[in-house]
């Protein structure tokens, strides 16, 4: 439908997972996408996922009907983040969708150091990360991208999207975690008081269990094959939450969704979409042995 044709987006955090899935959608719709991540072809951060790099998501997206620009920016440097902005205002003079879905701390998940291990066994760098490489950097690129939005305006509302993880409000298992994503639901919250007058929405929005490509890796199997494993019957793809960060980029009146938490299961049965496969999974609720009251 190209419904986002002549519409300019960065995705951050897009070399692999919800950010690839989340642009490859964005292209399909017709849509420029500055693709960005520090997982470059000369230097990737994830050897173990080939193919997972920023240029090799621009290169998806311009296959599917958009325009893909690979940019390498590590999101906790605000040099490089400066020169991401700078590079959009250079080439597009403005910009319409922001979606900040880098992230940190996930690093050696299900390793030695538990990531659902009380606070006091979990190590500070998890904390570092997930505040840095995520609440920050979320902050950092969303106050760089206003006067972006400002500068020309379009018919329809600008869009910031904070990729988050939220379950009816109840305690998630890892306290940084749940800390940092509650951060974020906050940070769209107060991000959208403040740009109503810009006619600039801003909201957080939560995905369920996605497949992404470490997902796949860690049960051996692949996208073309994972019914074949009973624990992922309940997952959904990464482009499912593009599908849905879609929809709202394409609504005359997503301004009356600013400020709010939204989940992808929530959004699929408003707006119509369905996951890949032709279901539609509803939103996503943890399992209670990993919530608290």
């Amino acid at each position: 439908m190209r419904r986002l044709r002549d519409r300019v987006a960065i995705v951050t955090g897009a070399s692999r997972g919800a950010g690839r899935g989340i642009a490859l959608v964005l292209g399909e719709e017709g849509a420029t996408v500055y693709v960005t991540g520090r997982s470059v072809r000369r230097d990737p951060t994830r050897p173990d996922l080939p193919g997972m790099t920023v240029e090799d998501t621009a290169e998806l997206v311009a296959s599917r009907g958009g325009v893909g620009i690979a940019v390498r920016c590590d999101h906790t440097v605000d040099g490089e983040v400066e020169a991401l902005f700078d590079k959009v205002a250079w080439e597009q003079g403005y910009l319409d969708l922001l979606v900040n879905n880098v992230w940190g701390g996930y690093e050696e998940y299900g390793g030695d150091e538990a990531f659902d291990a009380p606070f006091w066994e979990q190590p500070l760098w998890r904390w570092d990360k997930m505040f840095q490489a995520g609440v920050r950097a979320h902050y950092a690129a969303s106050r760089l991208a206003v006067p972006l939005m400002a500068e020309k305006p379009q018919p329809f509302p600008r869009l910031i999207v904070n990729t988050t993880f939220w379950d009816r409000g109840k305690c998630l298992s890892n306290l940084p975690y749940d800390l940092a994503k509650t951060a974020v639901n906050r940070l769209a919250y107060v991000m959208a008081l403040e740009l109503r007058e810009q006619d600039i929405a801003a909201v957080a929005l939560s995905p369920g269990w996605m497949r992404t490509e470490a997902v796949l890796q860690h049960y051996g199997t692949d996208e073309a094959h994972w019914q074949e494993v009973a624990d992922l019957a309940q997952t959904e793809s990464t482009q499912y939450i593009g599908r849905a960060v879609a929809a709202l980029a394409a609504d005359r009146d997503v301004m009356a969704n600013s400020g709010r938490v939204l989940t992808v299961g929530d959004l699929a049965r408003e707006y119509g979409f369905t996951d890949v496969d032709g279901r539609q999974p509803p939103a996503f609720t943890m399992a209670e042995q990993y919530l608290r009251d």
